[in-house]
């Protein structure tokens, strides 16, 4: 599967519009990199990502198994260490009538999200200036 983004430059340092298919994003810098904090930065949006991957995938998983749950959130924060590693930290936060073995397999179904998939293995970017 594919997918496109474009980003343009605003006028302003750091506020760039990102469009994918028909939606419209802002990215921004915070205040303390130069941006104007007019929306999530780069890295931030790498969070939500891997997030709401997370949060569809289970959400998919539970239809698919008909299990009920009454709410699900997932946070991420993006940590880098000094050897410039990257560690995303997840907490699933499932509330449901679930025993001790459906939360290990849910852990289990979190870690198969595309996002996660994608950010734990090597990766090639390949660029080319039109």
């Amino acid at each position: 599967m594919s997918a496109i983004a474009t980003v343009t430059l605003g006028k302003t340092d750091f506020e760039m519009a990102g469009t994918v298919r028909q939606h419209k994003v802002i990215i921004d810098e915070p205040l303390s990199n130069g941006g104007q904090d007019k929306g999530p930065s780069p890295s931030e949006y790498l969070c939500i990502a891997l997030a709401s991957c997370t949060t569809a995938t289970l959400k998919m998983y539970m239809n698919h198994k008909k299990m009920a749950v009454e709410s699900i959130s997932v946070e991420v924060e993006k940590i880098t260490t000094e050897d410039k590693k990257n560690i995303f930290k997840r907490k699933l936060h499932i509330v449901g009538p679930f025993d001790e073995a459906q939360r290990e397999r849910l852990v289990g179904i979190a870690n198969s999200c595309p996002v996660h998939k994608v950010l734990s293995q090597a990766n090639t970017i390949e660029t080319i200036l039109v």
